[in-house]
């Protein structure tokens, strides 16, 4: 019987274009969201090449993610490849003007889901010695940037707690991956900005970054690497990105 993944986030971006190519590889694909109308068009689309469940999933929430896994069907229980996308940035004030509510959100979204989905998870893992596990970190949270103060912090989280679950996991045929884009296009910025368009399309103009399809290519690649190889971490940035000069603030007393 084919592989099953999961992939958390995935009505759009990086979780969406990672189910389209599990899918044509052959997998059978679990996909999980809170959007329940993108969820059934995506199914819909992919249950043309392979066997499709889908739910919406909270990640932020412990009952939604109980739920969900209490209601998978047997045959998808086992799950082979659990890609973490779910996450989001909001807003890009100073520390000292945030909105404490976003703040709450990015920690609840990118470290308590991630947390909440690995943990329904890997018990199996370990039950069958097999596995891998696909987080999706970020840049922000190896190069700090104004105004990404949590969502770095809480993609620093997701890099420290890949390498720890490593850590655990040793003597086991479990692999752990942290995958690592800086900028890519997806509706990450319309997110982060709360829905203003103009705002995020001034975050890409006149550079040509990462597509949700690159990411979704390197997700796959890790896994389809030999059963012995683990890919521990992969950052990854458009070649129109690099790491910026150290700001220096020139004013005198």
């Amino acid at each position: 019987m084919a592989k099953v993944v999961m992939i958390t986030g995935a009505s759009s971006g990086f979780g969406e274009a990672a189910a389209r190519k599990f899918a044509q590889e052959g997998f059978r694909v679990i996909l999980a969201a809170r959007r329940l109308d993108k969820l059934q068009t995506l199914a819909k689309e992919l249950g043309k090449i392979t066997e499709v469940y889908a739910a919406i999933l909270d990640v932020t929430q412990a009952d939604s993610v109980e739920q969900f896994f209490a209601s998978l069907p047997e045959s998808f229980k086992a799950i082979d490849v659990l890609v973490n996308s779910a996450g989001l940035a909001l807003g890009m004030a100073p520390a000292h003007e945030v909105d404490f509510s976003d703040w709450d959100t990015m920690i609840d979204t990118n470290i308590k889901g991630v947390l909440r989905v690995t943990r329904a998870v890997l018990p199996s893992m370990v039950a069958s010695d097999s596995g891998h596990i696909i987080n999706i970190g970020s840049t922000a949270g190896n190069w700090p940037y104004p105004g990404g103060n949590t969502y770095g912090a809480t993609k620093a989280f997701v890099q420290n707690f890949s390498r720890a679950l490593r850590a655990d996991l040793l003597g086991k045929h479990i692999r752990v991956t942290n995958i690592e884009p800086g900028m890519a296009e997806t509706n990450f910025s319309n997110v982060r900005f709360k829905g203003d368009d103009e705002k995020a399309d001034k975050v890409y103009a006149g550079t040509k970054p990462l597509t949700a399809g690159d990411i979704a290519e390197i997700i796959y690649w890790v896994n389809a690497m030999p059963a012995h190889v683990n890919v521990n971490t992969l950052e990854v940035m458009p070649t129109c990105q690099a790491w910026s000069a150290l700001s220096i603030n020139r004013e005198m007393d």
